[in-house]
């Protein structure tokens, strides 16, 4: 057949470690009559296990290709790594990926890393073959695994063994999975290979075989299988290719591994690659450590090029886009120690070279310590990665402890100015910063016009933004999820050089975000945690204690799924904990949930220490020129020399600016909290308790809160005290929420006067608390307005933190209910022994009062 006319299939084998994957592509590899013996991991003669570090460790760490060929098809098999640490490895072989195999082990069925991975290849919309592995075990169910992929990963799951067997019950299964299907199947009374075949690419169906892979069992019937129900994509006619891994060969020359997406590549051409024209002097086709060399390589080809410079994975070449960034990101960072007497320059080029090679760690230089850090997705990786430059380079390095990778980003809209004027210099650049939702990263926008700032400028303003990652004043973390944007700025005829603007480009961005309302993040995980029912008091007690945000439980008969987010820092090694008091029974998923506030902030600021003022290579300050001289301008100080007005504000405005201090989230300490409440309301007397009453177990779905917390004391007697969350209640109450959409001030205000005639008709004190709401001031502020008492937090601290450490407090001695809506903080305050009325009931209780005071008056 003509290479033009193969079928050519890209597929990757995926799998959660230690469920046979590697095998099964030993046995794929012999079944097809590519290899003569089936090797085996164990034996460390695995055809796919190519590297002494994965042989030792009996796990693939870096996916490998190799070829097999079916009939008509020729398959580019990718064997990729199934630790959760070498996931950004498994992640840009997806990218280019046209269907996917994925193993499951029979004798564990599907595990939270099988979920993980069954995300992404919904995320990168692979149609996938699935092979449940290891069924020669004792005790394997093939009914019960089937209804857990479909329970767990698709109902569209289907048995592609009963296409010999029972030909009826396979298309009844196939037709279940659509309602065309359905359709087809009644009409006809079959379904037609070519329909199964389209709804396999469009993921409506996922064949399932079941077999052994050591043994050889079952994986015939895969092949097959996988032969008759792919198809073959459509590419255009151009040329076009995506990078997905660079490496070296023997010899140590540097390969661009490559998927042919249009067109050919051809020997001996001068494609344009990474901005220039670079000559194609081979094409290797690699099966294992083995490669044969071809002329022209077609669409759904992978390849490697040798010798091409300045390519890196997920590039794009020809007409091919760029790819997005992975979702796996690294959420460690480790300092490097060095052995004695090794220089740290050429150090730093062997970790840039292999920062090059494995997408799955990054490499960063700590100018001002003089330290190389390493960011990773675990300890095994870094296992690997020493061992790596060891057998390599012949460089012993250790690591110092890890810490987690933050963030930083903004709450409020800032308008950042650099001043940048020397001698003979000029350049003046105003950005505007605004917060985003997470997970935006950094979006760049101008709205400047080209009379006031000529386009090259505004050019050479973008480069300077995209060129650097910028850094925050809380900790030097990068920045992200802001939208800067070009306002305004301005060059001189004759003294404006490009590097002028860069150094005004910079101090902009800092000076912006010294006069923010910074905000540190830390990675989260999301996560699902599938419990016995008995189990399900403490698997929330432990996430009260993370910090978790937990959505409604799923309560199931003989066990709750729990889900939401977390801190990364507070799961590590916890799925050992779910491990030993469910004993063996629950179940940990966790994927990356990007960003998010900082719960201990405070405590990560004053640990790094990090001082934005001493920072000399982050200057927040101007130069301004005056008499023949440049001096320079403190940032506080450079609103009142500019020479632009603000877009935004006045610049009167900005006559006195406020000395900087890092504003973060924290919580109050008890103490803190104590000084506040008897400032305000006197001595907290200590009351005996009396009728205590035990939270019975819940048996409505009104009492499902209550029995998470069985056991704790709800008192009945004491002073009364009701701390409403402002904000969650303006927004659940209708009328306030419209109001607040206009006017946030006078939601407010409404909120106090209702709540003031509330009190008067109650005995029950009220606190109303707000966020953060007067952030010039850096401590709390209590004002009593009309008998009621409205809480501002500190500067960035939540109403959520005050009111868990309130009614945790005050719920020792005096009966306490908090109104909010909020699913985490409501189960958290029933754990402190203070009872919770939502919005709608309290609203309804504040209707009560008013009428009754309508009643009075009339």
């Amino acid at each position: 057949m003509n290479d033009t006319m193969k079928k050519r299939i890209v597929t990757g084998i995926i799998a959660h470690v230690d469920s046979g994957k590697t095998t099964l592509s030993e046995s794929l590899l012999f079944t097809a009559g590519e290899i003569r013996k089936m090797g085996r991991v164990d034996h460390k003669d695995a055809f796919l296990d190519t590297n002494e570090i994965e042989r030792d460790r009996g796990i693939t760490i870096f996916a490998k290709q190799a070829q097999i060929t079916v009939g008509d098809t020729e398959i580019s098999l990718l064997d990729t790594p199934g630790h959760v640490d070498f996931s950004a490895e498994t992640e840009r072989t997806l990218r280019v990926l046209d269907y996917a195999i994925l193993v499951i082990n029979g004798g564990d069925g599907v595990q939270s890393h099988t979920e993980t991975l069954w995300n992404l290849l919904r995320h990168y919309n692979i149609p996938t073959f699935i092979f449940v592995n290891k069924m020669d075990l004792p005790e394997t169910d093939k009914e019960a695994l089937l209804n857990d992929i479909k329970k767990r990963l698709d109902e569209g799951a289907v048995d592609f063994g009963l296409r010999n067997n029972s030909e009826d019950e396979f298309y009844e299964n196939i037709a279940m999975c659509d309602s065309d299907l359905l359709d087809i199947f009644f009409e006809d009374g079959f379904i037609g290979d070519d329909i199964i075949r389209d709804e396999i690419a469009a993921r409506k169906v996922f064949p399932v075989f079941f077999g052994s892979a050591l043994k050889n069992e079952g994986v015939a019937e895969l092949l097959g299988g996988f032969e008759e129900f792919t198809s073959v994509k459509h590419y255009p006619k151009e040329f076009a290719g995506k990078v997905f891994k660079i490496s070296e060969d023997e010899k140590g020359q540097r390969l661009t591994h490559i998927k042919i997406t249009g067109g050919s590549l051809k020997v001996k051409t001068t494609p344009l690659i990474a901005g220039r024209e670079q000559k194609i002097n081979d094409i290797r086709v690699y099966s294992g450590v083995k490669y044969r060399s071809i002329p022209e390589a077609f669409p759904g080809s992978v390849v490697a090029v040798p010798g091409l410079l300045e390519t890196f994975a997920g590039q794009g070449l020809g007409t091919e886009m760029n790819s997005e960034e992975l979702v796996s990101e690294p959420i460690f960072t480790y300092a490097v120690k060095l052995p004695a007497g090794v220089d740290v320059t050429p150090a730093l080029a062997i970790f840039r070279k292999l920062e090059e090679e494995e997408s799955q760690f990054n490499v960063s230089w700590n100018e001002h310590l003089q330290k190389i850090n390493v960011q990773v997705m675990g300890e095994i990786q870094l296992e690997v990665l020493k061992r790596i430059l060891k057998d390599r380079f012949d460089m012993e390095v250790e690591f110092e402890d890890g810490s987690i990778i933050y963030r930083e980003t903004i709450d409020n809209t800032v308008e950042g100015v650099g001043h940048y004027e020397p001698l003979r210099h000029y350049a003046e650049v105003h950005l505007l910063l605004e917060p985003l939702p997470r997970g935006s990263g950094i979006v760049l926008n101008t709205r400047v016009n080209e009379e006031v700032l000529e386009k090259n400028w505004q050019r050479l303003v973008h480069t300077h933004l995209v060129e650097k990652t910028h850094i925050g004043v809380l900790t030097g973390s990068p920045i992200t999820d802001i939208k800067i944007t070009l306002v305004s700025g301005k060059a001189h005829l004759k003294h404006t050089e490009g590097g002028d603007f860069r150094q005004a480009t910079y101090r902009a961005v800092r000076h912006g975000l010294m006069n923010a309302v910074n905000v540190l993040l830390e990675p989260w995980y999301k996560f699902k945690l599938e419990v016995p029912t008995d189990a399900t008091g403490r698997a929330l007690t432990d996430l009260q204690q993370m910090g978790a945000k937990v959505n409604p439980l799923i309560v199931l008969e003989e066990e709750t799924i729990i889900t939401g987010s977390v801190p990364v820092s507070q799961m590590r090694d916890y799925y050992k904990s779910v491990v030993s008091y469910t004993h063996g029974k629950g179940r940990l998923n966790l994927t990356p949930g990007g960003y998010d506030r900082c719960l201990n902030a405070e405590e990560v600021v004053d640990r790094i220490g990090y001082v934005p003022d001493a920072d000399l290579d982050n200057s927040p300050d101007s130069v301004f020129c005056s008499h023949g001289a440049g001096y320079v301008v403190k940032w506080y100080d450079v609103y009142k020399h500019m020479h632009i007005p603000l877009r935004n504000q006045k610049k009167e405005e900005f006559e006195s600016v406020p000395v900087y201090v890092p504003r973060t989230y924290s919580s109050a300490s008890d103490e803190e909290l104590l000084a506040i409440f008897e400032k305000t309301y006197g001595k907290i007397k200590e009351t005996k308790l009396h009728n205590q009453m035990r939270t019975p177990r819940g048996r409505e779905a009104g009492d499902l809160e209550a029995a998470n917390y069985r056991g704790k004391e709800i008192r009945t007697k004491g002073p009364k005290y009701l701390l409403v969350d402002g904000y969650n209640i303006i927004f659940a109450w209708e009328d306030l929420k419209k109001v607040s959409e206009e006017n946030l001030d006078l939601a407010r205000t409404l909120l106090i006067n209702r709540l003031a005639n509330y009190k008067a008709m109650k005995d029950e004190e009220v606190i109303i608390v707000f966020d953060a709401y007067k952030i010039a001031g850096q401590i709390r502020e209590i004002e009593k307005i009309n008998g009621i008492s409205v809480v501002y937090t500190k500067e960035a601290e939540t109403a959520d933190q005050f009111i868990e450490k309130t009614s945790r407090e005050m719920s020792k001695h005096n009966q306490v209910r908090v109104a909010t809506n909020d699913n985490l903080e409501r189960l958290i305050i029933l754990g402190h022994g203070a009872s919770r009325i939502s919005a709608e009931d309290f609203l309804s209780e504040v209707k009560a009062v008013e009428a009754e005071i309508k009643e009075y008056i009339d």
